[in-house]
């Protein structure tokens, strides 16, 4: 069980990347580059769905492992495990930040977009404080290879979140898009008069 519970939670961060990298990068009509919208959201969903089944068999196999008790109440409510109470309920905050993202997004066409976009962006906030999670709960991320693999993936996420942020800024509300771009138009013929 120990094995599994930590195996399960290297798969598990590894895929929670993905799903973080894979939201990061998609544009506002929901695309990346060279895919359709609906393979993009596909593989949105069908990622967060594998990498949640991977979390419930590391909750279920650290639970159910003997070497300490955990009790399964933990996994759901922060902070009430007997063992490493801070790093395990750190790993149920992020569980519950992503079973509300998980759910609302299940329910989404019952629900505004509004109110979908609110919870969703919890996503956000679960992925670091599952990294945290991952790194102090054990000492199995704190060297070796596992330790870089954690750094890779803090590292990913945070050029994929730069990424996104640079191309932001770039953005032009669509409401000006037509001005900027005749103010750019209107402007080159006087700026290469001038050279």
């Amino acid at each position: 069980m120990w094995y599994a519970s930590r195996a399960t939670g290297v798969v598990a961060l590894l895929l929670l990347t993905a799903v973080m990298i894979l939201g990061l990068l998609v544009t506002r009509q929901g695309r990346l580059p060279g895919l359709p919208r609906f393979a993009v959201s596909g593989l949105h969903r069908n990622l967060s769905l594998l990498a949640a089944v991977f979390v419930v068999i590391h909750v279920l196999t650290a639970v159910f492992d003997g070497y300490v008790d955990i009790p399964i109440t933990a996994s759901v409510i922060p902070f009430t495990s007997p063992y490493e109470r801070f790093w395990l309920g750190l790993g149920a905050v992020s569980l519950d930040l992503m079973l509300a993202a998980i759910v609302t997004s299940l329910l989404r066409r019952h629900l505004s977009r509004r109110a979908w976009r609110a919870v969703h962006l919890l996503a956000y906030l679960s992925w670091p404080v599952a990294w945290v999670h991952s790194m102090f709960s054990s000492g199995d991320l704190q060297h070796g290879v596992l330790l870089i693999l954690a750094i890779g993936c803090a590292a990913a996420v945070v050029g994929g979140a730069a990424w996104r942020l640079i191309a932001a800024a770039r953005d032009v509300p669509r409401a000006e898009r037509v001005s900027v771009q005749m103010s750019a138009v209107h402007q080159q013929p006087e700026e290469t008069t001038s050279r």
